[in-house]
């Protein structure tokens, strides 16, 4: 098993077996023994895996989460809090070690039980093999937008919950009284009848030596105190006030500095480089070489990367160095070509007769779109610094998963796990490229050949050029509108499938549906990007869905609820973002359009309308008003916060974002040429969140999906020209196809 990818053992089939669930299933007993020694002071008791009590009666989360923006530790430390009945002025967070005892079992159990629920029999042996099965894969994920659905749920409310019986059994205990008899609230335990009062600490030795209960009882939501307000952020002051440290603040004693570049060509080794130059540069300690990259190591990182440039190095790019974008397009349309035909076509959703559908069509709509490879651009650029001493490599950096980068870091410098130490800061943004720990092994094996602690820093070039990218993709769709105007077919061929399987999946009740995908596989590595598949497949289903509504000689908005009448939670959604943005007045004016698109992704659903306004060629954007349902908001205002993220990531993607191969590597390299929104371009977003009462979903995703297709529908309102492909900044704008109005009703022609 350990050969599994971690991404792979998560998301295979194999997972719901109850087979394996029963070979590795393992009951874990009583832990916070033996967790104690890894995150509790002398003055701190830990009373179970995840909460820690201190003499003062401060209550510490401990959380299995990266902290990257998306204020995770927070809203995390306010579900165990609620259930605790904590004082929230003086609830604290520790983010968990990178320690295999520490490894998410509640990520891999929210992954595959979703909201089953375990009998109260079976708990700890569930509870252990997923344990069990995180340690074998050294999972310790911060994605997915998975953490309040599957750690808040079955690690942080359970954690807090138990903690608060155990404490009032230890004092029932001391006071000799029924637990019925007692209350808590605000960090104590309180017994009515007598006027007693005594803090936390006060029993949490006692509560600690007995076993945490695997079922404690959980709060009503009508109990709730905590969940559901928009509590103060525990990160927020110390990013204002200069006190937050990120994995680039690090500073250790002996520290030198390295700039690396790694084959351009992705996949190419290392054949030769004469270091001459470079190696009699002031400051220079030492140029290594790795299979695949070179590195400069110096007394500072300006010096390391001015002696980078003067290496004479060549490659072997082998045989990928003629690949361009181009080429890659054209390997797609070949694939595609060949997977209409029936060959080599992969089944994703088939139901009904489509073929006789669009045989029996009033009109029958063709398209095809695609998208170019993004990268990340996180604004930390990526960096570790190493020190190898004493037999213990420690480890400074912003990962999203530490344990997985521990394992990784050992691997490849020949050291056991528990002799690699991971201190992981706040992460300058992450997006899913800090899920990898390339740059952190770079760093290790640099430290370790050069025999000086190390800070590897890449440049903002090697960071755009080196990324793990999304992945470029082409769409194809047919789809049959009857003479009233409502679709009776839909068939979508696509390339390549990634998580969330259900992303290419449609909502609208179309009867007879064909969607298949066809695999084709670059060079280029794939990487996990904002909302993964749904990025592409968003901008894909619901530009096509609005090119249905247009020639139907129906308004989009309409057009879409007509066919949501069995998805009730979906429409609410929709309608509320129709409402909030005066979809109902048509009054748009000269050169101004507007857009709409849904999308249901990572158990949450999300309607985006945006206005713009298009004036020689130019894309003003005026307004967006995003509706939102999670199911239960936990922090509304950190949901609003991360829609308003995800719809800025979303309109740089939509308006900007290329990366573009030719000669086999990329060829941007920096902020000029992978442009980025600018704060001066974005307009208010309105965000207006519902709590509709479905199983929680996620946050950090969500928000970008229905970004592009809102915005390429509302230019398409605007000027009548179809954003096929992306970026935007491809097409010329400049001239309008035909004045276009929502109260139209004759079907227009396709732009």
């Amino acid at each position: 098993m350990g050969k599994w990818s971690r991404r792979a053992l998560l998301t295979s089939g194999v997972l719901g077996g109850g087979a394996l669930l029963v070979g590795v299933g393992l009951r874990p007993g009583h832990r916070a023994p033996k967790l104690s020694p890894l995150v509790a002071n002398s003055d701190e008791t830990l009373i179970n895996a995840w909460v820690k009590i201190g003499s003062d009666n401060i209550v510490t989360a401990v959380v299995p989460h990266a902290e990257m923006g998306q204020g995770i530790h927070s809203t995390l430390a306010q579900m165990l809090a609620d259930e605790m009945d904590a004082d929230w002025r003086y609830v604290q967070t520790l983010e968990a070690p990178a320690h295999e005892e520490y490894a998410n079992y509640a990520l891999g159990k929210g992954f595959i039980l979703g909201d089953s629920r375990v009998p109260a029999i079976l708990s700890d042996t569930v509870d252990g093999a997923f344990l069990s099965l995180m340690q074998t894969i050294n999972m310790q994920l911060t994605g997915g937008s998975a953490s309040v659905r599957t750690t808040g749920l079955h690690a942080m409310r359970v954690a807090g919950a138990a903690a608060r019986q155990m404490l009032m059994g230890a004092a029932a205990e001391a006071w000799k009284v029924s637990t019925n008899e007692l209350h808590t609230e605000d960090s104590h335990v309180m017994h009515s009848a007598t006027g007693r009062s005594e803090p936390y600490s006060k029993f949490v030795t006692a509560a600690a030596s007995n076993k945490p209960p695997s079922n404690p009882k959980l709060k009503k939501a009508s109990q709730y105190r905590l969940m559901g307000t928009s509590v103060r952020r525990g990160d927020i002051e110390p990013k204002t006030n200069g006190l937050a440290k990120f994995g680039i603040d690090a500073v250790v004693p002996g520290m030198k500095y390295a700039a690396v570049m790694r084959s351009p060509v992705f996949g190419g080794r290392l054949m030769s480089v004469n270091k001459a130059a470079a190696e009699a540069a002031p400051g220079v300690v030492r140029v290594v070489e790795l299979d695949n990259a070179v590195a400069v190591v110096a007394d500072g990182y300006w010096q390391a990367s001015q002696a980078l440039k003067q290496l004479d190095v060549s490659w072997d790019n082998l045989g990928n160095g003629d690949s361009s974008s181009q080429s890659i397009f054209s390997q797609f349309a070949k694939d595609l070509d060949e997977a209409s035909t029936g060959n080599n076509a992969n089944d994703d959703v088939v139901v009904g007769d489509v073929d006789a559908a669009l045989g029996e069509a009033d009109r029958v709509i063709e398209s095809e779109y695609r998208v170019p490879y993004l990268a990340h651009a996180t604004m930390e650029p990526l960096n570790c610094t190493v020190w190898i001493h004493d037999g213990l490599c420690e480890v400074w950096t912003g990962s999203q998963n530490p344990l997985g980068a521990r394992a990784d870091i050992a691997e490849a410098i020949g050291f056991e796990p528990n002799n690699v130490e991971i201190h992981n800061g706040f992460l300058g943004g992450g997006f899913g490229r800090r899920a990898y720990s390339d740059y952190a092994v770079q760093a290790a094996k640099v430290s370790l050949i050069a025999g000086v602690p190390v800070k590897l820093i890449w440049s903002r070039e090697e960071d755009v050029r080196q990324d793990r990218y999304r992945p470029a993709a082409t769409s194809r769709f047919r789809a049959g509108l009857d003479s009233k105007g409502h679709p009776v077919g839909w068939i979508n061929l696509y390339v390549d499938k990634h998580d969330p399987a259900e992303a290419p999946h449609i909502p609208y009740a179309i009867d007879n549906q064909r969607i298949q995908y066809v695999l084709s596989p670059t060079h280029v590595p794939f990487g996990f990007w904002r909302s993964v598949d749904h990025s592409q497949h968003g901008f894909f289903t619901e530009s096509f869905v609005d090119e249905l509504a247009w020639a139907a000689g129906k308004d989009p908005f309409e057009f879409r609820r007509e066919l949501l009448s069995n998805q009730p939670r979906l429409k609410a959604v929709l309608e509320l973002a129709a409402e909030k943005s005066d979809w109902d007045n048509n009054m748009l004016g000269s050169n101004r359009g507007r857009g709409i698109a849904l999308q249901h992704s990572f158990g949450s659903i999300v309607a985006q309308v945006i206005h713009v306004t298009v004036e020689s060629g130019i894309v003003s954007i005026d307004r967006i008003v995003c509706a939102v349902d999670t199911g239960f908001a936990i922090n509304p205002d950190g949901v609003r916060a991360q829609m308003e993220s995800g719809i800025v990531y979303g309109l740089t993607a939509a308006l900007y974002g290329e990366i573009s191969i030719s000669n086999g590597a990329v060829s941007q390299s920096n902020f000029h040429d992978y442009e980025m929104v600018r704060i001066d371009q974005v307009p208010d977003i309105e965000t207006h969140v519902i709590n509709g009462g479905g199983p929680i979903g996620g946050a950090g995703e969500p928000g970008t999906p229905a970004v592009a297709p809102a915005l390429a529908n509302a230019i398409f309102s605007a000027t009548g020209t179809r954003i096929r492909q992306l970026p935007i900044k491809n097409y010329d704008l400049t001239f309008r196809i035909e004045e276009r109005a929502f109260k139209r009703k004759a079907p227009l022609p396709l732009g």
